[in-house]
């Protein structure tokens, strides 16, 4: 093995022990398709989320702020997952759709099976030097939401 080839494997190995709060996705689409295909067993157990690394800093100091604020064996105002908006099963046949950029700011609307179509609306930031997820929605169906006003926050 040359010397070249070796020095890249090294670096590779060495990008891959990061752990995965400290990845920087340059797109929209390198950000949620990170999001959906995340084990959230990876999690950091002591993070608000089991998503946090892929969370804005503002929605993680909020869910930090509902979870300071829930009793023990209580829940919280997210009582669900809201990356696959159900309590139960799991994002398949994920479709990420083109995003609208404005500044430092992104609407994305992904599509994806869990038991039936669901449709979430993401508002992404630019932080860090990335994109970042600052609120998600389903605007569909009989109860809509976003975690923004689940949380008592106006986004």
């Amino acid at each position: 093995m040359r010397l070249p080839t070796i020095i890249f494997a090294l670096a590779m190995a060495a990008l891959a022990a990061f752990p995965t709060s400290a990845a920087t996705y340059k797109t929209p689409k390198a950000l949620l398709e990170a999001l959906y295909s995340y084990d959230t067993d990876n999690s950091d157990a002591e993070a608000p989320s089991p998503y946090s690394a892929f969370f804005s800093d503002h929605l993680n100091k909020l869910l930090q702020i509902d979870l300071d604020n829930t009793p023990e064996g209580d829940v919280g105002a997210i009582d669900f997952d809201p990356v696959i908006a159900g309590q139960d099963g799991a994002a398949s046949d994920v479709r990420i759709g083109q995003p609208i950029l404005l500044d430092d700011k992104a609407e994305v609307e992904v599509q994806f099976e869990n038991g039936a179509e669901v449709t979430l609306f993401y508002t992404l930031v630019r932080e860090h030097g990335g994109w970042k997820v600052d609120d998600i929605a389903n605007q569909k169906g009989d109860n809509p939401w976003s975690l923004g006003a689940l949380l008592g926050v106006a986004q």
